[in-house]
């Protein structure tokens, strides 16, 4: 196993994913991203535009931006992964996808070679159950935005070792990250507290009990939130919000994790937030 976290491979270039690529660039280590083909342009473009942001609000000059961008690759062979120190997988939340990449990965990358998976709802050892040494895997889960959140759970899993806690400790730290350290049970610390809050927000509004900007409202200046839980629950994604819900409920059989019939019927309806440009609020294109 490595002393240090030095080089970074991440799978998967979506939202997250690009984040986590941008930030570990920026912490001074060369990242490899890989994504499908077809994805590979618009992780490149998540990240060009982000760093585009920094450098426009004065956080970097364009030769800074330049380095960033040098230390990032795009691939999408898998087998481009080997050799990384850490390999964080950030792909969609489906179950049957990350078990099968597990096992690709653990035909690949080095037997100590320390795998983190960003998943915000399913087991870990479920996981690291897929992989020869599963000590070497553990959760790191980010927020997002990735660049601007300093939130990092470091997430323990049944067989996770104590060499590879501290390596993840040290990997966000060096981001600039703030880790907390939290057992392997649905929703980790953040989301298991924080999906109740949007669950009784959207039962409020279901209800007609308040309108959507008094919910928001009351919250943010009354109980000093930066965002509304419903505002929130729109960038979040309300497809990604109803995945927690359901986890959350599989696993704890509490009703206050059940999700509300509108919020079912909103992702129905294509309503999915701001990346489909519609959920509680309406969102430009």
């Amino acid at each position: 196993m490595p002393q240090e976290i030095n080089s970074v491979a991440v799978i998967g270039g979506g939202y997250m994913g690009a984040g986590i690529a941008e930030v570990s660039a920026v912490a001074g280590m060369p990242v490899v991203v890989r994504d499908l083909q077809q994805f590979l342009d618009g992780a490149r473009r998540r990240v060009e535009r982000s760093l585009a942001g920094h450098v426009k609000k004065g956080r970097m000059d364009e030769a800074a931006r330049d380095e960033v961008l040098g230390r990032i690759s795009f691939t999408s062979e898998l087998k481009d992964v080997a050799g990384s120190d850490l390999v964080i997988e950030a792909i969609p939340e489906n179950l049957d996808l990350k078990l099968s990449l597990m096992r690709e990965l653990d035909e690949i990358v080095d037997s100590d070679t320390v795998i983190g998976t960003n998943t915000s709802s399913i087991p870990i050892a479920q996981l690291a159950s897929k992989v020869h040494h599963p000590e070497r895997v553990v959760g790191i889960h980010f927020f997002s935005p990735v660049p601007v959140m300093k939130l990092v759970e470091i997430v323990v899993a049944l067989d996770t070792g104590p060499e590879t806690v501290q390596l993840a400790r040290s990997y966000a730290e060096r981001l600039g990250k703030h880790p907390i350290q939290t057992k392997d049970r649905s929703g980790f610390v953040v989301n298991y507290l924080l999906t109740t809050l949007l669950i009784s927000a959207i039962r409020m509004y279901e209800e007609g009990f308040a309108s959507r900007e008094d919910i928001d409202d009351g919250m943010r200046l009354g109980a000093g939130h930066p965002m509304g839980p419903l505002r929130l629950a729109d960038m979040v994604g309300l497809d990604v919000t109803y995945a927690v819900c359901m986890s959350l409920y599989d696993e704890f059989k509490r009703d206050e994790f059940a999700p509300p019939p509108l919020l079912k019927r909103m992702i129905a309806a294509g309503r999915l937030g701001q990346k489909s440009g519609r959920g509680f609020y309406e969102y430009g294109t």
